[in-house]
């Protein structure tokens, strides 16, 4: 089955897409002369056929796995570490398309290689595949480039959508969306996190899905029983509530930092914000009336501070073993940061109106485990809640965790549905 059927007006969307992504690559080159994050994105991809020829594929089998960024690295990583556990032989192939992604992962152990995905021109793609000949393509939450997956599809690999996510609104549920959702043939299966994804794909036509959940769940479930003690954390806390602010920006620590300067004795504080360089730290030290003390800094001797300053990357999640309610940061801009962190240790989680997006923000707030603030007001109200109910403060946390503990279990579904499914659709028994 071809990806879209050979008529003339589906050649000319594909001569235009393709046109569309070489456009995207100049416009990006341009764009790395004033924006650091293009820059990376740009320098990252120079000498990639040189890179990828350092990739030997031996004679095992290959799976690649394919993240835009950082959380989609993250979803698919339960995935990655269940095949690297059950098939050691197998070599694990990570492409990243954004440098939020590739920059935190570059190093990353579980993967034999990782790259950034070239542009998706049709001379790249061959050169790629040709070169790591995957078995299996793991595609993660919505990627969708074309030109990879109709050669994926010319070439009979396995492929599928890992933890896939689906909304009205989006351009393949629309009229003019046609050409788009073509990509969808392509996968042996897609495996969505809702139902609502399921009946959107049924809407088109589209009846292989699974609904199979969200691996995040796992994940997070994984990060909590590796979490690593923090001595300095709990010396700072000693026998206090301590509120956890967790990837603030400007926007969530105004009001964050304006409840500590009225409230500084309530409890105590950290803070770990989304962008640690020296000059937003500067900003958010000169704009807390208490003392604060960063993490790198600390001595014995600033117990006493009410506020401690997170300023380095890789231990938030531990840190929110610690609290007894946390907030998320993310929800006065583009969207909400990871709530189910702090969620699976069983707090209280607050963050701000930019949610909707987000099913697990919309069902912890339905539940009762968090809470959205869109002013001082709401945010202070809460906190007093919390600090003057012990059991509100019970509840909420219970419903959290709660909510973590009912929906593990994606990763081995998606898994087994892959390795195990012993029906015709299974093509890895047939390579």
């Amino acid at each position: 089955m071809s990806l879209l059927p050979l008529g003339r007006q589906n050649r000319e969307m594909k001569t235009i897409y393709t046109v569309l992504i070489a456009l995207y690559s100049a416009i990006a080159g341009v764009a790395s002369l004033f924006s650091v994050k293009a820059r990376r994105w740009v320098r990252g991809r120079r000498g990639w056929r040189d890179r990828l020829r350092s990739f030997s594929r031996g004679e095992g089998k290959v799976a690649w796995v394919h993240c835009a960024s950082l959380g989609e690295f993250e979803q698919g990583r339960p995935v990655i570490e269940k095949i690297r556990t059950e098939y050691p032989d197998w070599k694990v192939v990570i492409t990243f398309f954004s440098p939020s992604g590739y920059e935190v992962r570059k190093d990353y152990k579980g993967a034999d290689f990782i790259m950034y995905l070239p542009a998706d021109l049709p001379v790249n793609v061959r050169f790629f595949l040709n070169h790591i000949k995957p078995d299996l393509a793991l595609f993660v939450k919505y990627e969708f480039w074309y030109n990879y997956l109709n050669e994926l599809k010319k070439r009979n690999v396995p492929t599928y959508l890992v933890s896939g996510i689906f909304r009205p609104d989006q351009y393949f549920f629309r009229w003019y969306g046609r050409f788009a959702r073509g990509v969808f043939q392509v996968f042996n299966r897609i495996f969505v996190q809702d139902e609502q994804s399921g009946r959107l794909l049924d809407s088109i036509g589209y009846n292989c899905y699974r609904v199979t959940g969200d691996t995040r769940f796992d994940r997070v479930s994984q990060i909590a029983a590796a979490a690593k003690d923090l001595p300095v954390i709990e010396e700072f806390r000693g026998g206090e509530a301590l509120f956890v602010a967790g990837s603030s920006w400007d926007e969530d620590e105004e009001i964050i930092v304006r409840y500590i300067n009225s409230n500084s004795g309530a409890m105590k504080w950290v803070i770990a914000p989304h962008e640690i360089d020296e000059a937003h730290l500067g900003r958010l030290e000169k704009r807390l009336a208490p003392e604060a003390v960063r993490y790198s800094r600390y001595c014995k001797k600033d117990s006493n501070c009410r506020v401690m300053i997170i300023d380095n990357i890789g231990m938030l999640s531990s840190v929110y073993r610690y609290a007894a309610v946390a907030a998320v940061g993310g929800g006065f801009g583009r969207g909400i940061h990871n709530i189910l962190e702090p969620a699976c240790w069983g707090i209280p989680v607050l963050f701000g109106p930019n949610h909707m997006k987000f099913r697990e923000a919309v069902h912890l707030i339905e539940r009762g485990g968090a809470v959205s603030f869109d002013s001082f007001e709401t945010f202070s109200s809460m906190v007093e809640k919390y600090l003057s109910d012990p059991l509100a403060l019970k509840a909420a946390g219970e419903a959290c965790a709660s909510y973590i503990t009912e929906n593990k279990g994606s990763t081995n579904k998606v898994f087994n549905e892959i390795f195990n499914n012993q029906g015709d659709e299974n093509l890895l028994k047939k390579r």
